[in-house]
């Protein structure tokens, strides 16, 4: 038989005794048991702290006190009372004001790093925000303690430097590297076209950023918002040393409050397990865990809208 009407060779199979394939089998059931344990670890943290706040919801727990009372007295011995109200504005007051000090510095930074510059420069700046990212939040922490609290005293005359202003400036400069790096990522992803066609209509840099750019790239922006909120809900050792850690129902910057996360964090290890006291601060952290998980689905949600959209 001649070559030309010679049958097509059979592919060669793999060979399960090659070393290539154990390799892949192997980082393949790799990824799957580490994908597959971050569902298991949520889900895992989620029924542990309810079955531990369970007790509190079917016994002393009710509603209105929870959720509408100011007083937080769970040590009393004549009449305990269990009210978050005030701890929960004390972590909205901090969580918005960190914002505020966030989202401007995120976003112009983002656009400088990403609109503005290049090469080196642009590398440089984004490792630098990451490391910013990695510093931890006891170290912030001291920084309001020690920092931010004489200047805030000597600044505004009062009385004491921790309260609202230093705990949301602080979480401001620890929520603002992620939400600069996301806010980032966002303006990359927009297409290189619509930059082109905007210049090419005579528009200058600072108009294709500001009408262009940020325009087509607002709902990572808001993703990146959004996961700014998250970090700063859930942050709990620099709230915990710079917020003043007593509870209040805020009405100015320069009041102390507690956070929903700092009382957790102060009174669990002093309770009898078991106990109500115990048993309601875990429902305080399933609230906690409930309220950031909106979040962060809220954000993931966002992003994925503007991933089909591109």
């Amino acid at each position: 038989m001649s070559r030309r009407h010679a049958p097509p060779r059979a592919e060669r199979k793999p060979d399960r005794r090659d070393l290539g394939w154990y390799v892949d089998k192997a980082v393949e059931v790799a990824v799957f048991v580490g994908g597959v344990s971050a569902i298991v670890f949520v889900v895992g943290i989620f029924v542990f702290i309810t079955r531990e706040g369970l007790g509190f919801v079917t016994g002393p727990f009710d509603f209105r006190q929870f959720f509408l009372s100011p007083r937080w007295r769970p040590t009393s011995e004549w009449n305990p009372t269990y009210g978050i109200l005030a701890l929960f504005a004390g972590t909205a007051s901090v969580t918005g004001l960190a914002m505020l000090v966030a989202v401007p510095f995120s976003i112009c930074a983002a656009v400088f790093i990403g609109e503005l510059t290049a090469g080196r420069t642009r590398e440089v700046l984004k490792v630098l925000v990451e490391f910013l990212a990695a510093i931890p939040s006891v170290v912030w922490g001291f920084i309001g303690l020690s920092i931010i609290n004489p200047l805030i005293i000597n600044v505004f005359d009062v009385a004491v430097g921790l309260n609202v202003l230093n705990s949301g400036v602080i979480l401001g400069l620890m929520a603002a590297p992620i939400m600069t790096s996301i806010a980032e990522d966002a303006f990359r992803a927009v297409p290189e076209t619509y930059r082109e066609a905007a210049e090419a209509m005579g528009a200058t840099r600072w108009q294709v950023t500001y009408k262009v750019v940020i325009p087509a790239a607002k709902n990572g922006l808001l993703a990146a918002v959004l996961l700014g909120i998250g970090r700063a809900f859930g942050e709990t050792m620099a709230v915990l040393m710079a917020s003043g850690h007593s509870i209040n129902l805020p009405t100015s910057v320069f009041d102390s409050v507690r956070a929903l996360t700092a009382t957790i964090a102060a009174e669990l290890g002093e309770t009898a397990v078991g106990s109500d006291h115990y048993r309601a601060l875990f429902t305080i952290g399933i609230v906690l865990f409930l309220i950031t998980f909106a979040i962060n689905l809220t954000a993931d949600l966002v992003i994925r809208g503007t991933r089909r959209k591109e």
